[in-house]
């Protein structure tokens, strides 16, 4: 039988052996449980925290779509004149779901002594339905609540909050475009009734948002027949920045003018980069922990590799090659890793699944809050498993393993059989 044919089985067989720890070597079994557990509690941890990561990130990318449009058009200047030509234009292409005017501006909104900026945004209830899920997230009203010439608005719940009011009452709206007089600046303004609240848990909508009636709002805004911009919903929202300038391109070469687009990403896309990087540096940092494990590792095999010198030693006089000697503590360190990292897969998957399960218990073991909704705006923490990132963080763990077994393993297959028995004589 060749070399090539006989050497891993018998050099498994060792290897395995060498895990099981004697009675008279246990310090040995314990530093090799140690290494194993580091591995074990670092990958689970870690497969737990970016599962959590990517939990939020689905969960804020839903919240951020249920209230804004995919992607916007605008004029240049603030206000689109022919935008019906356009909307027929652009609303028929297959990668358009939905199109809504809109119009936009700020203002003021007062109650008593109170006061608050808010960001006015004219829609057309129906079409309005259409481009966003915004009218699932109201309280004590429907869209259809916005009449043109009732002069209606549905305010955020935060804002409402700040300002006192509730479904009913009325509010004073002063907008930031005033009349210039020959008695000086002349703010426009008129009054409002509440005809519902916005509870988007967004907090940059629930704080700063008035929705109003295309018309009322286009009155007080001085558009006239015009709109701000046309707002699309797409049926590929993670590619809504290439397909809105396709859409402004095909408009512009139509109508032989420019337009100014934005889509969901470029606004709100400070929030997923900061989950990027959070991701990236809990990662890293994370990594540590099983890079410490396979330390470990690395002082589990050099104390093996001493206490076994003379059997390393009877092994070379009876004919095994260095290269046998080096599978046998290869195999060894790679199994601490492997079974290390596959329980570590498994735990990190089963905590990913109950993690409001624990939150919850961790919570009234400790007597604290650790997910507040008043904070957060979501009582339970969110969790999307993916496989890219299991494969990440277990393909790593194994691959320190491993290499944290080269060293010690080198150094057994160096060893010299006349030296090593004159130790053990």
């Amino acid at each position: 039988m060749s070399e090539r044919q006989r050497w891993p089985a018998w050099s498994l067989w060792i290897g395995a052996r060498y895990l099981r720890a004697r009675r008279a070597n246990r310090f040995v079994g314990f530093i090799s449980a140690i290494a194993m557990a580091g591995i074990l509690l670092g990958v689970a941890v870690l497969i737990a925290v970016l599962s959590v990561m990517n939990g939020f990130e689905t969960e804020l990318r839903s919240r951020i779509l249920d209230v804004v449009a995919h992607a916007t058009l605008e004029g240049q200047n603030g206000r689109l004149d022919d935008w019906r030509r356009i909307r027929e234009l652009t609303g028929g292409r297959p990668e358009v779901i939905a199109v809504a005017p809109y119009a936009a501006g700020w203002g003021m909104l007062v109650s008593g002594t109170r006061s608050a900026a808010v960001e006015l945004r004219g829609v057309e209830p129906g079409a309005e339905r259409t481009v966003s899920r915004l009218h699932e997230h109201l309280r004590g009203a429907a869209l259809e609540e916005l009449q043109p010439g009732r002069y209606r608005l549905l305010l955020g719940r935060r804002l409402a909050g700040e300002l006192q009011v509730a479904s009913g009452d009325r509010v004073l709206l002063v907008v930031a475009q005033g009349q210039v007089t020959p008695a000086g600046l002349l703010q426009r303004m008129r009054s409002f009734t509440v005809a519902g609240l916005i509870d988007s848990g967004m907090f940059e909508y629930d704080r700063g948002l008035a929705l109003l009636h295309l018309d009322d709002a286009a009155r007080l805004l001085r558009l006239g027949d015009a709109v701000s911009g046309l707002r699309y919903r797409l049926t590929e929202p993670l590619r809504a920045a290439r397909v809105v300038r396709a859409l402004a391109l095909e408009a512009a070469w139509a109508l032989e003018r420019d337009f100014l687009v934005s889509d969901w990403t470029r606004r709100h896309g400070n929030f997923f980069r900061s989950i990027q990087v959070t991701k990236s540096i809990l990662f890293v940092v994370l990594l540590l922990l099983i890079a410490v494990a396979a330390f470990n590792i690395i002082a589990t095999l050099v104390m093996v590799v001493k206490d076994k010198r003379g059997d390393i030693a009877i092994l070379r006089a009876q004919g095994a090659s260095p290269r046998e000697i080096l599978a046998v503590f290869l195999l060894q360190g790679t199994a601490i890793g492997a079974l290390g990292t596959l329980a570590g897969v498994a735990l990190g998957l089963a905590i990913a699944a109950n993690i409001t399960a624990v939150v919850h218990g961790l919570e009234r073991l400790l007597g604290v809050t650790l997910v507040d909704p008043g904070v957060y705006l979501i009582a339970d923490l969110p969790a999307e498993v993916r496989a890219a990132d299991v494969a990440l963080v277990g393909g790593t763990a194994l691959v320190l393993a491993i290499a944290a077994t080269i060293w010690p393993a080198l150094r057994a297959a160096a060893t010299q059989p006349a030296e090593a028995l004159r130790h053990e004589v």
